[in-house]
């Protein structure tokens, strides 16, 4: 796991800041830090060292010849296999390196060498004799790869920050800023940035003459196979069958994920996610160690009980870091400048502890992203279920949207929560299929977005500025695959398109590389997501059960009580937090009057209206708005303001 960063430029001075904005990226790679100059060109990496962690292996990495230079971040799990191949077509090779293993890889296969790779990566390769630069991603987009270009610079970079140290434009993209406002994320491959782009999952970036800085082109290389009607035909097969298929795919990616020369463990929140790995691990490290975070002071959102369970079922050596309301707050400044692009999911803070705390004890964690978004595991996906397949009850939901309106709603405790979910039900079911997957999408509507902004930027229904039109143009690609006759699986192959890559994986990459910790995700590797969308709804979800095919394969393996337990999240207590310990910050400094008129960016009543329902009895998800605007501000502040 590393940091990878690069530019081609038409303007030498530009090349001079390589050096700086590798060194932005040194937390994603602590051991070792280099960068390379050629004409017109240059390369950065920050290692963190896994697979081989000798000085021959640093990057940037040349073959023999000289003639190819890569920077590679990820890892490739089936490279030894990879490398019995080359070696049998008379390949020498001088390391151990994955890397290695993949630049002869691309020497020989050229982008068909894509297609041979099992792992998440982002990697770049120059081929001085062409003057030709390749640049890739991989198929899910478990690993990051940002570029910007105006006509004269390329720059990429594992991340924002390292863009951000080339003399670049830094004009926002007010469309993503509306997006950021509605999500706490940006849901597409664009970023707050109007010229910096996230290369999108199984595609790859192609520049032909790098002296000329043309011939640029961006191909896709892979795309999840789903053909909903097609799937309820060809697999009407054996639902057991289909349970033996699905952990003999996962006990070999996980198996896969466990070779490391560094200490491994996995992430055990005591979720049936988190708990598969975790069994299906200790089935191949017996000496496995399993971790999991709870909250000293709110009860209410821990559930390390669950992951207790799961340890002493299994026999893991496992480790609970209870968290204070204290060190929340105190993490806060560290978490905030490490967030070079605004990203406001909340849960956030608990992957940057949990990964702190983890990294005192290993290097690797395994996780148990993905199944959610593959398998239906989200409260919204049994509300989706209920809304197209209605009963008694939902009829009445339907309905009742006037009273559950005036109920007081909340996170913090079980009734609240619970008006909370009936309202936003009661909403979404009056809704289209794209339109209530949109909204339940969303922590605010688009009518609440525009408030929060000083103008009308994007949504004024009465006038179809740029904005607006560019706003809906981006809503109907990411809702494209959102069916009226769908059953379900049109909903999980759009989470994996837009909240998947640009909420999960942008979270536990960012947190987990804050802290430099490699996490693994064994549900995302492609044999097992080919296999997840070729599946029927009828084996993922059912009224009474969610990821049902998931939850019925591991029964045994698991204590009774995590066996179709609720959904609780990675809940961060935000409400109290804010209430008290962050009062200060937020009233004299990320949202104070005084800034807000200084930005000129947001509608100073609504903050106050947001400060004001803050402390008063019907909260809402007020405080998840609140956050958004702190992440925004601090942001702004360090990157935009100066």
């Amino acid at each position: 796991m590393c940091g990878i960063v690069g530019i081609v430029t038409k303007s030498k001075k530009q090349l001079a800041f390589i050096d700086s904005a590798t060194q932005t990226l040194i937390k994603r790679g602590p051991d070792n830090q280099t960068t390379q100059q050629f004409s017109g060109l240059a390369l950065g990496h920050a290692r963190l060292s896994i697979i081989d962690r000798s000085e021959s292996a640093n990057q940037p990495f040349k073959d023999k010849s000289k003639r190819y230079t890569i920077v590679f971040n990820g890892e490739i799990y089936n490279y030894k296999t990879l490398k019995k191949d080359l070696i049998n077509d008379g390949v020498d090779f001088v390391t151990d390196s994955d890397t290695e293993v993949l630049l002869n890889l691309y020497i020989k296969y050229g982008e068909d060498c894509l297609e041979k790779l099992n792992g998440f990566f982002s990697f770049a390769i120059f081929d001085k004799q062409e003057n030709r630069l390749f640049i890739a991603r991989d198929r899910i987009g478990i690993k990051p790869l940002l570029y910007y270009f105006d006509g004269t610079d390329f720059i990429f970079a594992s991340e924002l920050k390292a863009i951000l140290k080339f003399q670049v434009n830094k004009d926002i993209d007010q469309v993503s800023l509306f997006n950021y406002l509605q999500f706490n994320y940006i849901p597409t491959n664009k970023s707050i940035l109007a010229n910096i782009s996230k290369l999108k999952p199984g595609h790859f970036i192609k520049i032909d003459n790098v002296s000329k800085l043309d011939n640029i082109f961006e191909s896709q290389y892979y795309e999840i196979p789903f053909n909903e009607k097609e799937t309820i035909v060809k697999n009407a097969f054996n639902y057991d069958k289909s349970k033996k298929m699905l952990r003999n795919l996962l006990d070999e990616a996980v198996q896969k994920r466990l070779v490391a020369d560094v200490p491994v463990g996995t992430f055990l929140s005591g979720g049936i996610d988190s708990s598969v790995i975790s069994v299906l691990a200790k089935q191949h490290k017996t000496d496995l160690n399993t971790f999991s975070i709870g909250y000293a002071d709110e009860p209410f959102f821990d559930e390390t009980n669950y992951a207790n369970s799961v340890a002493n079922k299994i026999g893991s050596k496992h480790h609970v870091f209870k968290l204070t309301n204290d060190e929340l707050y105190e993490n806060l400044n560290d978490i905030l400048d490490y967030i070079d692009e605004p990203f406001a999911d909340s849960s956030a803070i608990a992957v940057y502890l949990l990964s702190k705390y983890t990294r005192n004890h290993v290097t690797v964690a395994l996780s148990g992203d993905g199944a959610d978004e593959m398998f239906s595991g989200y409260n919204k996906h049994m509300a989706e279920y209920k809304a197209r397949h209605p009963g008694i009850k939902e009829g009445l939901l339907k309905n009742a949207y006037p009273i559950l309106k005036k109920l007081p709603k909340s996170r913090n405790s079980k009734l609240t929560n619970l008006n909370r979910q009936l309202h936003k039900f009661s909403l979404g079911a009056n809704l289209t299929n794209k339109e209530r997957y949109w909204r339940w999408a969303s922590i605010l509507n688009e009518e609440k977005s525009n408030y929060l902004l000083k103008e009308e930027l994007v949504f004024n229904p009465q006038r179809l500025s740029d904005t607006a039109f560019e706003y809906k143009k981006r809503k109907d690609e990411l809702l494209r695959f959102i069916r009226k006759e769908g059953d379900l699986n049109d909903v999980l192959y759009t989470d994996m398109q837009m909240v998947l890559t640009n909420d999960m994986l942008r979270k536990v990459d960012s947190m987990s590389m804050a802290n430099s910790l490699e996490v693994r995700t064994p549900f995302l590797d492609h044999k097992v997501v080919n296999f997840a969308f070729n599946l029927p709804r009828a084996f993922k979800i059912n009224a009474d059960m969610k990821k049902k095919i998931l939850q019925d394969t591991f029964q045994n393996d698991l204590p009774s009580e995590v066996y179709n337990r609720p959904k609780q999240g990675f809940e961060v207590p935000l409400l109290s937090w804010f209430r008290n310990e962050l009062k200060n910050k937020i009233e004299n400094d990320l949202l104070s009057d005084e800034l807000i008129e200084e930005q000129g960016i947001f509608n100073p009543s609504a903050i106050q209206a947001l400060k004001k329902q803050l402390y008063s009895n019907n909260p809402e998800d007020v405080h998840a708005t609140i956050w958004a605007l702190i992440v925004f501000n601090s942001w702004w502040k360090k990157y935009i303001k100066d």
